[in-house]
């Protein structure tokens, strides 16, 4: 039988390349994207040599068709689409401008939303789909707002996608890590006072006492990747050590 193909969005580092290297550990053919040249460097010097890594920016349409071109012509079908790409920006309100606004809902909500559309015919019959939301689409957090509802745009679409998908048996849900060190923390906008500040804080309000690993994302991914959760769609699947759960 030919090998499982998985791809992943934003898989050049973080949660992205933590599932890469997992999923492919387990024995996927892996191809990643990435749009920053130094995540993409870094992402070819310690990825395994197997997995592929494109250049393709989720904001643009002519990159998501040439994503999907590659897909057909390396893959031919895809069994696991796991949409992790996605950017942060920290601001109060009165902050946010609309460049900024029309940035974060282009990568995390729009590119995600296209990028299964331009796939979907390369998507095997009961093949997976997995959004990365995260806890702030469902847990307040101050200057979080865009971000949050950029995210909370994929929740929303989780259910209805997985009806509309459940006659061809393909599974949609949704990961959403809490608190978790990543890159994508030092690109959130703090200044690195601000931020040490916050994931200090952060952890404290977590029954675990820390933040997450990239790894334990990676994990939650692969089993809805994995037939192991073949009567599971259309779930969002919270991994955040507790967070929120105490009164």
């Amino acid at each position: 039988m030919p090998l499982p193909t998985a791809l992943i969005t934003g898989g050049t580092s973080g949660i992205g390349k933590a599932s890469a290297e997992l999923l492919h550990q387990q024995g996927y053919r892996v191809m990643v994207t990435g749009q920053n040249p130094d995540t993409l460097a870094a992402a070819r010097k310690e990825l395994p040599a197997g997995v592929i890594i494109l250049r393709a920016d989720s904001r643009s349409t002519s990159d998501t068709d040439h994503l999907a071109s590659e897909v057909r012509t390396r893959f031919g079908q895809l069994d696991v689409l796991f949409l992790n790409a996605g950017i942060s920006r920290a601001a109060p309100l009165e902050a946010v401008d609309e460049a900024t606004y029309d940035d974060v809902f282009a990568t995390n909500a729009r590119g995600q939303f296209f990028t299964l559309q331009k796939t979907l015919p390369l998507l095997r019959d009961g093949s997976s789909v997995v959004f990365t939301v995260g806890i702030g689409a469902i847990r307040g957090i101050a200057g979080g707002s865009i971000t949050a509802a950029s995210r909370g745009a994929l929740l929303a679409m989780v259910p209805s996608l997985a009806i509309e998908l459940a006659p061809r048996r393909i599974r949609v849900n949704a990961v959403s890590p809490g608190a978790v060190e990543t890159p994508i923390w030092s690109k959130s906008g703090l200044p690195p006072e601000a931020l040490a500040e916050a994931t200090e804080a952060m952890a404290a309000r977590i029954p675990f006492g820390r933040m997450g690993s990239a790894r334990e994302i990676a994990e939650v991914v692969a089993f809805l990747a994995s037939g192991s959760s073949g009567y599971v769609t259309g779930q969002n699947i919270v991994v955040g050590g507790g967070s929120g759960i105490a009164a």
